[in-house]
């Protein structure tokens, strides 16, 4: 039988074959690399960071500058012979790190020894949230789907965050290393401000791997984040407790190179000099962006290696609230930070014995500052209240930029078509972040006692302890109100509050020892309440600054009540 074929039918056969070749190769081109249109996708991430990734980099370059010229600038050779004291004390090397070179000490060697840990988190904390945007965040909210429907590789977006995130930890550690030399302090040689900034952008680096591995275990962005947040934590304890026991001469100082923060620490810049302790930040990178392509090629775009858990059948009682919702939804967060603030203080506590032990032999300025040989235990217990007051702070950043998260994330919009109106939303949020500030607070003053009163066998610190660790809850609520009044206003800038917290850290917990004026040291959100036991409770900064929380948290209902909403 023969077919017959009309003229009009060629172009549409030749159309077909043109078609069926080309989606041909691209199916081959697609499936011969898992990486395809890296670089299109790393300008479109660039594109989108134009703003967010500059502010970062030059914030983290300005407090490096800011550190180096006030030191260099306010403490003569007298104070900072007295602040090398203070950096040898087993406290100091629990937050700050092992204080090397102190025996020596100059102004290059105490801007590293003393503030170097603290850049290390703020960049630990760009890598882990630049990270989860442009990873989970974009398959929880549907744009990566969109993406991967393109010419793009399985592990394209992944590599393409890595890449945009190491980049970034590389300038900012170069900006460093700059402000850092060309400061007052006048450090010399470059090679070893470089090694500074170097040290820096290598913690950085770890993270950001840490975290390309915390995106593939769950489904939620916040959850990611959180993982790796506390991953962030615990490194900071366990180096913490081996530079401490390295300052008291314990034996517990190998704890430090089990942590990407001592590895960076452990280079010592204008003591030691050595690059040798990067190697293992490069291969816990060289190692974990492996393992964080191959945990994404064992799952389903959207979902997570922790599959989800399926929900009641039927909601319970307390989720007809708002109120309930929002304990709902913070709940996971609220637990792990709880477990992991009352082991840390309890572990911290536990070192109280030690202090009392050896307040004979500590140096007076230490003593001074502590309270005297007769108060050096409440000495530390008040400045780890003022710590934990820190700690509790960050949870209370971190809950309130949850507020956005909902909202951009379209979740928001179908509680507010409910009977839900925007203001009861976000108090019922602001009502659960505020008590579970005091929930942590109280859980550090618990932990603390309990610690400090099996160390020394004074069971009578555990009241003293758990009230001072209480009184600064107001210290963390204001700077929620801060964020919450940012977000009502204006949600893209919420993220400036981060550096309201760490100036107020900085002038909280160095102020003092580096003599600056009262009212300078006042501009801190930290400082107005006392360090009980330590020193009298100021119950008109409790009042005052609770007022001004609730100013705030009104000007933030009323700027979200005002402005529009971020819809599907």
């Amino acid at each position: 039988m023969t077919l017959l074929t009309s003229a009009d039918d060629t172009p549409n056969r030749n159309n077909a074959r043109l078609n069926r070749t080309h989606h041909g190769r691209h199916a081959e081109n697609h499936a011969g690399s898992e990486i395809t249109g890296l670089w299109t996708l790393l300008r479109l991430m660039g594109r989108r960071d134009r703003w967010r990734a500059p502010i970062w980099i030059l914030s983290l370059a300005a407090l490096t500058a800011y550190f180096s010229n006030a030191i260099a600038l306010v403490m003569d050779e007298n104070s900072l012979s007295s602040m090398a004291v203070f950096a040898k004390n087993p406290v100091m090397g629990l937050i700050t790190g092992p204080g090397y070179g102190m025996d020596e000490i100059t102004i290059a060697r105490f801007v590293v020894g003393m503030y170097g840990v603290f850049l290390m988190i703020g960049i630990a904390m760009m890598s882990i949230t630049t990270m989860t945007r442009h990873t989970r965040a974009e398959e929880q909210t549907g744009r990566a789907e969109l993406i991967r429907a393109n010419v793009t590789g399985r592990h394209t977006q992944l590599l393409a965050a890595l890449v945009l995130t190491l980049v970034m930890n590389l300038v900012a550690g170069f900006l460093m290393s700059l402000a850092f030399f060309f400061s007052e302090a006048k450090p010399d040689p470059f090679s070893s401000a470089l090694l500074f900034g170097a040290s820096i952008a290598a913690a950085g680096c770890v993270f950001a791997a840490i975290t390309g591995v915390t995106v593939q275990l769950t489904s939620f962005a916040r959850a990611a984040s959180g993982i790796a947040g506390a991953v962030l934590a615990a490194t900071f304890v366990v180096r913490g407790l081996g530079d401490m026991s390295a300052v008291s001469g314990g034996d517990l100082d190998w704890l430090s190179w089990l942590s990407p923060l001592g590895w960076s620490q452990q280079t010592a810049p204008y003591t030691l000099d050595r690059w040798t302790p990067l190697l293992l930040s490069a291969a816990a990178v060289v190692v974990l962006i492996p393992v964080s392509l191959f945990l994404q090629s064992r799952r389903d775009l959207s979902a997570g290696i922790f599959a989800d858990r399926l929900g009641r059948a039927h909601a319970s009682s307390g989720l007809s609230t708002s109120t309930g919702l929002a304990l709902r939804l913070q709940r996971s967060s609220l637990t792990w930070w709880s477990i992991g603030i009352f082991t840390m203080a309890a572990v911290f506590g536990s070192f109280t014995g030690a202090m009392k032990d050896g307040a004979a032999g500590m140096p007076k300025e230490i003593l001074d500052i502590m309270g005297g040989s007769r108060g050096i235990v409440d000495g530390y217990i008040g400045y780890m209240a003022l710590y934990f007051a820190m700690i509790a702070g960050a949870y209370a950043i971190i809950a309130a930029s949850g507020l956005r998260s909902e909202e951009a994330g379209f979740r928001t919009e179908p509680v507010l078509a409910t009977t839900v109106g925007r203001g009861r939303w976000m108090l019922s949020w602001t009502l659960v972040t505020l008590l579970g500030s005091l929930w942590l607070m109280t859980l550090a003053g618990v932990g603390e006692g309990l610690g400090a009163a099996a160390s020394t066998g004074d069971w009578s610190l555990i009241g003293p302890a758990v009230l001072g660790h209480v009184a600064q809850t107001a210290s963390v609520w204001i700077l929620l109100g801060l964020a919450l009044a940012l977000y009502g206003w204006a949600p893209r800038l919420q993220g400036l509050v981060w550096l309201v917290f760490v100036y107020s850290a900085g002038m909280a917990m160095f102020g003092q020892m580096m003599q600056l004026d009262e009212a300078v040291l006042d501009t801190s959100v930290f400082v107005h309440i006392g360090q009980y036991p330590a020193q009298d409770l100021s119950a008109e900064a409790v009042v005052v600054l609770t007022a001004a929380t609730v100013v705030l948290v009104v000007l933030g209902v009323l700027g979200f009540r005002r402005r529009d909403l971020v819809t599907a």
